[in-house]
């Protein structure tokens, strides 16, 4: 088989910042015990593989919904097809690839914390397997969604601390499977989610603080002060971090330059990307494309 860097069409991706990590998952008690730390889909992944013989420091979920491949962990083998998911504990062995005539696709996601090593036993212990197989349920494709749209409008406390709560309740269709209901989310018209929207929309400009609170009619002095008592960031920092996430992804899945990824998100100076980049993320950006090339 010939493997390659990730990069598959239609493929989605969020990896979270170590600043971000350290500052509003490690400390709030209310998450800390099990957050999230990369997720994503890749949709009929070709040539997809991943060996690591010493494991990985979180702990991976990956449920295949199309396809087939085979997953080795801790020297125990098996095949994968549709409705199978494995888990593999932290620092524990494996390795895993795609078929190369029928390749699978799958929703995947890492975590850490107790409580996530506690879920992750309890997973393996309720079949004496890493593996086990489930009847499909659009409840739990709808709730990795919710997780990775929410991802996906940034890193406040008060969202991470939701997004983490929610991903419990998708490990728990995994763990009770048979119990599973359909959750909703609410998408409250506030000025907080009109901020996000307009944030996301114009993710390739350069915006002023002026420019976010006309969008919502406020006074740029008003807008500021409620925006970070809602988020933990000022609104440009936010943004920042929203932009960052879209160079990840362009970083992660194309062959685009630093500098046109840079000029995708709205800067001109390369230069300054890189350090924001690097202040965001704890690495260049040269650095997290070649250490994704070997990561999920």
């Amino acid at each position: 088989m010939n493997y390659k860097r990730d990069g598959f069409d239609g493929q989605r991706a969020i990896v979270m910042p170590k600043s971000v990590i350290h500052k509003f998952c490690l400390f709030n008690q209310v998450i800390n015990k099990a957050y999230i730390t990369d997720l994503g889909y890749y949709p009929k992944a070709r040539f997809h593989y991943r060996k690591r013989p010493l494991g990985a420091d979180q702990n991976i979920l990956i449920y295949c919904l199309e396809g087939k491949g085979k997953v080795t962990i801790d020297k125990a083998s098996y095949n994968i097809i549709p409705g199978d998911y494995f888990v593999i504990p932290c620092n524990t062995s494996h390795q895993y690839e795609t078929d190369e005539k029928n390749p699978w696709t799958i929703y995947w996601c890492h975590f850490k914390g107790e409580q996530a090593d506690a879920i992750v036993e309890r997973l393996v212990s309720k079949s004496n397997s890493f593996k086990y197989s489930l009847d499909f349920l659009e409840e739990r494709i709808t709730l990795f969604d919710q997780l990775y749209v929410n991802l996906e409008k940034g890193y406040s406390h008060e969202n991470l601390t939701y997004v983490n709560l929610l991903f419990l309740q998708f490990l728990s269709t995994f763990l009770f499977s048979e119990r599973l209901t359909a959750t909703h989310q609410d998408k409250s018209d506030d000025f907080l989610e009109k901020s996000i929207s307009f944030m996301q929309d114009h993710i390739d400009k350069t915006l002023t603080l002026t420019d976010f609170a006309a969008h919502v009619n406020y006074s740029p002095s008003h807008y500021s002060s409620r925006f970070k008592h809602k988020t933990g960031f000022s609104p440009i920092e936010y943004f920042n971090q929203l932009k960052i996430q879209k160079a990840c992804q362009y970083l992660q899945f194309t062959d685009l330059r630093i500098k046109e990824i840079a000029f995708k998100i709205g800067i001109n100076d390369a230069y300054y990307f890189t350090r924001l980049f690097s202040k965001t993320m704890g690495f260049s950006p040269k650095h997290y494309r070649q250490t994704r090339a070997s990561v999920k």
